[in-house]
């Protein structure tokens, strides 16, 4: 995969030659509405040019794997091929496309190191007998490099046809799907969700469904709510009751509390309320995870971080989705949603408190708009999707630009009333350098919010760099 800014001049017709790639794979892979509107600034994805073959009548795997110059098992390895007997006229194989011409000097160890693949694999693909005698010339393929396995989590708020299409057409890039949200109320009940659907279609994509707890009450989260749980046990024990008759009834497999604005005294009453949760849910099976502000530091101060001890959940639950997104934010002045380098000092600090492999980083899925000039209290920004952004640059005519600390594309213009707007929103370079980053500290995983946010590029530069976990 290749990442491709348009430049002045470009078109897709040249920049698909540039890359030998069909333009059709670019419009599609991008979802491109208007392939003669591209936008200076755009960062538009480049599919892998594949070769494929149809099998025709008389067809053998040997006869094709002579034809493209592979062996039948890397035919077999790239199709997951069970039985090499049972292929039919008309089924589509992919020809692995990745060669090594070996040069005069070259060892199997070189090679192996060039291409950061294992010898055995080399071996293995290739049918060597003996490693040591390769010779100039020789054709090898080149397996595809081992990508790290991660988790994926994404939040879902749609649950009627529009949801259940969506996890439909991007489950296999999902972990867990977390419908958002089941209210906690005060006596220790639950305001149930319209689901069942959503978890049918989840369930037939081998994705596992996580139930969110949220302290949410009219529209916003409760700190007097929470406390109300916090402080009796009898209500918690009639929580965790409707929790796992929740769970079993509706298929879930795990549990991830999202309590938000906590009162900073509270903090070792969630702390206990956590512990209680694990230790009623893990015998029976389910996971337990949170959601937690992104914090500098332990003591950071402020009703929305004092109470979220990263500490504790890292020693009590089994994973954390650390929420590191919203630094631009609706309500408050422009800036990237979710710029690396603040993303980056959230991480570092989260490091020294909670396992690498417990921790799941939260990623955007959409961006904002701005009315210029901001006013505190003033007009909310819009939320915008990346897809709809691009667009809207395309609409006024304006380049897009990259803030290179914040790693986040931003754009500017002016509305048909003459008013001032700033967009900044995500795209394929905003999310690799994200992608990169849970790479380098060897995390968990990574948490979307919120699905319904139109962004196909980050699904193909997410399989670009990592495998996905299946249950």
């Amino acid at each position: 995969m290749v990442i491709h800014v348009v430049q002045s001049g470009d078109t897709l017709w040249g920049i698909s030659q540039r890359y030998r790639v069909d333009m059709n794979q670019i419009i599609v892979a991008n979802q491109i509405a208007n392939p003669n509107q591209l936008v200076i600034g755009e960062a538009i994805v480049i599919p892998e040019a594949a070769r494929y073959h149809i099998i025709q009548h008389g067809e053998t795997l040997w006869l094709i794997a002579q034809r493209y110059g592979v062996t039948i098992e890397s035919i077999i390895n790239e199709n997951k091929i069970e039985n090499p007997a049972l292929i039919y006229p008309g089924q589509r194989l992919k020809i692995p496309s990745d060669f090594h011409i070996v040069k005069a000097g070259e060892t199997l160890w070189s090679i192996s190191i060039k291409y950061g693949v294992p010898i055995q694999e080399i071996v293995r693909v290739n049918q060597i007998g003996d490693p040591s005698k390769i010779y100039p010339g020789q054709r090898l393929i080149i397996p595809e490099k081992a990508k790290p396995l991660i988790d994926v989590n994404a939040y879902i708020t749609t649950f009627a046809q529009t949801g259940q299409q969506i996890v439909k057409e991007i489950g296999e890039y999902l972990t867990y799907i977390s419908p958002f949200s089941y209210q906690v109320k005060s006596d220790g009940t639950v305001q149930i969700i319209s689901d069942t659907e959503l978890l049918n279609v989840a369930r037939t994509n081998n994705i596992a469904p996580l139930m969110v707890l949220t302290n949410f009450k009219e529209g916003k989260f409760s700190s007097d709510l929470a406390h109300e749980i916090f402080i009796d046990t009898e209500i918690q024990d009639k929580l965790l009751d409707n929790i796992v008759q929740i769970m079993q009834n509706k298929g879930y497999t795990g549990l991830n509390i999202d309590f938000e604005y906590l009162y900073p005294q509270d903090r070792e009453n969630y702390n206990e309320f956590l512990r209680r949760t694990v230790n009623r849910l893990r015998p029976l099976g389910h996971t337990v995870s949170t959601a937690v502000a992104p914090k500098y530091s332990r003591e950071q101060k402020g009703l929305l971080y004092e109470a979220h001890d990263y500490a504790a959940h890292g020693v009590i639950v089994d994973f954390v989705v650390i929420m590191t997104y919203e630094w631009g934010w609706s309500g408050g002045p422009p800036m990237a949603v979710a710029p690396i380098s603040e993303v980056r000092k959230v991480i570092q600090y989260a490091l020294t408190e909670i396992p690498s492999q417990k921790i799941m980083m939260g990623m955007p899925l959409y961006g904002y708009d701005w009315t210029l000039p901001y006013v505190e209290g003033g007009k909310w920004a819009q939320t915008i999707s990346p897809q709809a952004a691009v667009q809207r640059a395309a609409q006024y005519g304006v380049a897009i630009q990259f803030d290179q600390k914040a790693q986040s594309p931003f754009y500017t213009y002016f509305d048909q009333q003459g008013k001032e707007h700033i967009v900044w929103f995500e795209d394929a370079r905003s999310v690799q350098a994200k992608y990169d980053l849970v790479k380098e500290l060897n995390l968990r995983g990574v948490s979307y919010w919120v699905l319904g946010n139109p962004f196909p590029q980050n699904w193909i530069v997410l399989t670009d760099n990592f495998r996905i976990q299946k249950f």
